[in-house]
């Protein structure tokens, strides 16, 4: 008999809960150099879905596993197969939460890549680099013209 323990984060969600997990490269800009880095990110079943049907993407490849072969208290374990300099999203338990409660709602996902096999047959590019640390650099030429008209009592 196996115990299923949930977390006081996510109380309506137990180890054995379903999550895909994916392997996205990433670009970091630093000092006017940008650098890839790979990501371990969550994949929300809506997304999956999506990725399936063919559309470009960062993702180099997906597994479905269950939360509590990743997350093991407070600290999160590197599945296998993804590379060890990999590094984990930006408030990942928070986002691998969500995306565990869309596949409890959408039972169909999780046929898609069936619990403990990976899928690499995305269309993989990285034509649109997703930059992790975006600068906005607001100028003057940012100001909206206004009519001339436009605070005057007429």
């Amino acid at each position: 008999m196996t115990v299923l323990t949930s977390y006081h984060n996510a109380p309506d969600l137990t180890t054995e809960d379903y999550v895909v997990l994916g392997l996205a490269t990433c670009f970091v800009k630093e000092d006017g150099e940008v650098t890839s880095v790979e990501v371990i990110e969550p994949i929300p079943s809506a997304a999956l879905e999506a990725l399936m049907k063919g559309i470009p993407t960062s993702y180099k490849l997906a597994l479905g596993t269950t939360l509590g072969s990743v997350l093991h208290g407070d600290s999160w374990q590197i599945p296998a197969g993804f590379p060890e300099n990999a590094q984990f999203s930006d408030e990942f338990e928070q986002r691998i939460f969500a995306a565990a409660r869309t596949y409890k709602r959408r039972d169909i996902a999780k046929s898609l890549i069936p619990q403990g096999s990976t899928y690499n047959d995305f269309k993989y590019s990285t034509e649109r680099k997703r930059i992790l640390n975006p600068a906005r650099v607001v100028t003057k030429d940012d100001n909206i013209k206004q009519h001339p008209n436009t605070h005057k009592i007429l």
